[in-house]
């Protein structure tokens, strides 16, 4: 089987592709699958996450994956996050420290997230300034996207993650995607609600909704995120099943995908112009606001 690969951008367009490629590669089994990237003149890195997660499937399913004339831009990007490594090219150094690796995280990884979060996301000179409280909280929601696609997703396959610092751009972006359930059938599941794709994930962000029961603390890990990727000018989309969700500008988009994504994306994008300070407001004294 032989699949044409459109260029892959960090938007609605290039989930849109990636689901196509999962629907027409999703029943293969012991095949061949050759992915021409002939037309892939751009790959935006961070999309290496859900990329990586379709053809880590195909691989589960015995199938044998090659990728095809790559073009020289996108294949030294690829080499330099360590995705192409593994598909039998050789990684290169990555000499100006743009990339957060392409890593895949086995359920009871999570210790290797969070030290993988703190080097190659926490760390970075663009990050925004932030107050150390700020700093713990931002830290801790981002592990709650790697806990909940551990909790709720059901995920046997493992999570994905991987980011890119765009200098031109001023925009550092991060991904982490697994391969459990999807939104939608988690929220069935334990809510009775029989949603759209795109309005369980709607339905999942907004932070008094959580699946989870007992005393275990719901959400997404999402609302903050949120709050300050409104603030700070970034955006947030998610894409689950057939269903895609952004926020941007402190407004929310909702749509829905041709075919579905086995699993759930939550992709970040910070906003690294962004020159204010932040704080949480509980860190407020009239000492630092005056």
């Amino acid at each position: 089987m032989r699949f044409l690969l459109p260029e892959i951008c960090h938007n609605q367009r290039g989930f849109e592709a990636l689901v196509c490629l999962q629907a027409q590669t999703k029943d293969c089994l012991f095949d061949d699958i050759e992915i021409d990237m002939t037309t892939t003149t751009w790959f935006d890195a961070d999309m290496c996450a859900a990329f990586g997660a379709i053809l880590y499937r195909l691989g589960e399913n015995v199938n044998t994956v090659k990728l095809k004339n790559i073009q020289p831009n996108v294949e030294k990007i690829l080499s330099k996050n360590g995705f192409l490594s593994h598909y039998a090219r050789e990684k290169i150094p990555d000499q100006w420290g743009t990339t957060i690796p392409y890593q895949r995280f086995d359920v009871k990884d999570d210790r290797y997230f969070a030290d993988y979060i703190e080097t190659e996301l926490m760390h970075r000179s663009e990050m925004p300034t932030m107050s150390q409280g700020l700093l713990k909280r931002f830290r801790e929601s981002v592990f709650e996207i790697f806990s909940n696609a551990v909790l709720h997703s059901r995920t046997e396959q493992g999570i994905f993650s991987c980011g890119q610092f765009f200098p031109k751009r001023q925009r550092l972006d991060f991904s982490v995607v697994d391969l459990g359930i999807g939104i939608r059938q988690n929220v069935k599941e334990n809510t009775n609600l029989d949603l759209a794709s795109e309005d369980a994930i709607t339905w999942a962000t907004e932070g008094r909704n959580t699946t989870k029961r007992g005393k275990i603390p719901g959400g997404l890990g999402l609302k903050l995120l949120c709050e300050f990727i409104d603030l700070n000018g970034g955006r947030i989309q998610i894409v689950s099943d057939d269903g895609y969700w952004q926020r941007e500008k402190g407004k929310t988009i909702t749509a829905h995908l041709s075919q579905s994504f086995p699993g759930t994306v939550v992709s970040v994008e910070i906003n690294t112009s962004d020159t204010q300070s932040y704080v949480l407001s509980s860190e407020l004294t009239e000492a630092n606001i005056f």
